[in-house]
């Protein structure tokens, strides 16, 4: 790709990330994904004389102990509703919303093409996506430590970890978070190929994700559970071991990476014989 077809990619992206960070629903959006891990840690810290169950340990079992831990628990909260709707708005918005708009012939007059639209489109997904897993990952690590300090984390197998220890794996778990929306914002980009009602296609992939987590937590169907998106997405927590264990991490890696080749293959496939009316 030449220089200039590089820099109208750089200033088309740029347009795009405005677009969708300008969005009034989608800076309430990420201020409620801000504002959960406050909720938690508000939560936890009014409560923390409470004795602890007998279950094995967890993430919010360790807030008290290390503030660091509210962000561990903040983002595995936000998994299971609150980062997919927001990759759902944003996804679902990507191609539907220029058609129910009647912008996304005019977007295509301009030499950009088909193919570059959606590269386009897919990497102001992956912004929002990391934009949102940093949110919560840093809003929570800073309050966590406001309420409860820091030092040196007890892991959940009972060791204790240097805090840039801590800090490096809880990085490395908001990335592979992030990758997980990734790939679910692939999802929701070919859904939102599929018609030019944006709320129809935010409510398909929640639809979508939530019959996942259905699956599963449905034993007899075992066999299934390895290929679903959201199978591995709190994977993360083994991690936060010590010896860390990466082996379903990385299986949780490919199987994202995988959804988002196919994923975004077949949302070029529709999107460049689509009819554009509108």
């Amino acid at each position: 790709m030449s220089s200039t077809g590089q820099a109208a990619i750089g200033r088309f992206f740029l347009s795009e990330l405005r677009l969708i960070m300008g969005r009034r629903r989608n800076q309430a959006g990420l201020l409620v994904l801000a504002a959960l891990p406050v909720c938690l840690g508000v939560a936890v810290r009014l409560t923390e004389s409470n004795p602890r169950g007998d279950g094995p340990p967890n993430f919010v079992d360790q807030i008290v102990g290390n503030g660091v831990f509210l962000a561990f628990a903040a983002l595995t909260f936000e998994l299971t509703l609150f980062f997919p709707l927001a990759i759902a708005m944003v996804s679902g918005d990507a191609i539907a919303g220029e058609a129910h708009a009647g912008t996304l012939r005019y977007l295509l007059t301009v030499p950009a093409g088909r193919t570059r639209v959606l590269v386009v489109k897919y990497l102001g997904i992956t912004a929002a996506s990391i934009i949102a897993a940093l949110t919560v990952a840093v809003v929570s690590a800073v309050v966590g430590i406001l309420l409860f300090g820091t030092g040196p984390l007890t892991t959940l197998s009972g060791d204790q970890i240097p805090l840039g220890t801590g800090l490096w794996r809880l990085l490395i778990s908001t990335a592979y978070i992030a990758l997980g929306l990734c790939a679910l914002g692939a999802l929701g980009l070919f859904v939102s190929t599929l018609t030019e009602q944006p709320i129809a296609a935010t409510v398909a992939v929640l639809i979508v994700t939530a019959t996942m987590w259905v699956l599963d937590a449905i034993p007899q169907i075992a066999w299934l559970h390895p290929w679903l998106l959201v199978h591995r997405w709190t994977a993360f927590a083994d991690l936060m071991r010590n010896p860390p264990d990466f082996s379903t991490v990385r299986d949780g890696v490919f199987v994202a990476l995988g959804y988002i080749v196919v994923c975004l293959l077949a949302a070029w496939a529709r999107f460049d014989g689509k009819d554009i009316t509108s």
